[in-house]
């Protein structure tokens, strides 16, 4: 399945898209996406798409996307995972993966516009591979993990980088507002085998910038959610930003960074496409 959320007339929803690209309403379910996770899992969305009116659909282009997860309780990235990011970044090995937060409000949707704040000319684009939490645990096995992921979908990790380097903590440039864009959909957990190779690419103006894999990651899915959980307990609606490959702009040289008018794609093949434009920010926004 491919679930999603989005605003219908000003209103807040989610559901299902079918293969025709039509939308099946599932507010009626459960208010949110995150909550219907937590109240009934994907087999529970399953369930409820099945038996949901044909005669309602709504087309993708009648609706406002929103983030997948548009009100997660946590939303945890994954810094320097593939190997060739973590020598061009010029970092040393490490035995742990090394974790930053995101706020909601840094994130934003499929088709809307990035705005690059006017205290920066450092926008820089992370394209990377994001797992949704379909089931809440604590200190989850690495053999148990794959059964706690609801689905997957592109994420662009897109970052202020002077902002980023003011300390040695990296939250500030990763959370300016409606910089992290996530979506268009979740690709449910069903749609690959539980350890398949996903590949991610990400194109600036149509030109390829980024690309990796799934068997390139230093840490694993099942390593990550392990860890993660060891630290705090994962709920359903959590999001896990795993990491981006090697081809940064702030890497570059010279470096490339995103300017208005610019369109930046993250794609996971096989399962979805993020696309969004920069746009300058005032400083109201």
């Amino acid at each position: 399945m491919r679930i999603l959320s989005y605003l219908h007339r000003g209103a807040a929803a989610w559901g299902v898209l079918e293969s025709d690209g039509r939308i099946v309403d599932l507010k009626q379910a459960a208010p949110t996406l995150r909550e219907a996770l937590g109240q009934f899992g994907v087999e529970g969305i399953r369930t409820h798409f099945s038996a949901a009116d044909r005669n309602m659909r709504l087309r993708l282009d009648e609706v406002d996307l929103l983030p997948v997860i548009p009100d997660p309780q946590k939303i945890v990235c994954i810094g320097l995972n593939y190997e060739a990011h973590r020598l061009e970044a010029k970092r040393a090995e490490t035995r742990y993966p090394t974790l930053f937060p995101r706020w909601p409000t840094s994130q934003t949707a499929h088709g809307v516009d990035i705005p690059l704040p006017p205290e920066s000319t450092q926008l820089d684009f992370e394209g990377e591979i994001a797992l949704v939490i379909g089931k809440s645990g604590r200190r989850i096995s690495k053999e148990d993990a794959w059964s706690h992921i609801a689905g997957y979908a592109p994420y662009n990790d897109a970052s202020i980088r002077d902002w980023q380097y003011h300390t040695t903590q990296w939250g500030a440039g990763k959370n300016f507002d409606g910089t992290g864009a996530f979506g268009p959909w979740m690709a449910t957990r069903d749609e690959i085998k539980d350890g398949q190779r996903l590949e991610l690419v990400t194109r600036l103006n149509g030109e390829e910038v980024q690309r990796g894999n799934t068997d390139q990651l230093i840490f694993s899915i099942p390593t990550l959610v392990n860890y993660i959980s060891t630290v705090m307990t994962l709920m359903p609606g959590d999001v896990i930003v795993t990491g981006t490959p090697a081809g940064v702009g702030v890497k570059r040289e010279p470096p490339l960074f995103m300017k208005p008018g610019d369109r930046i794609e993250v794609e996971v093949i096989g399962l979805g496409r993020l696309e969004n434009r920069i746009v300058a920010a005032t400083a109201a926004r």
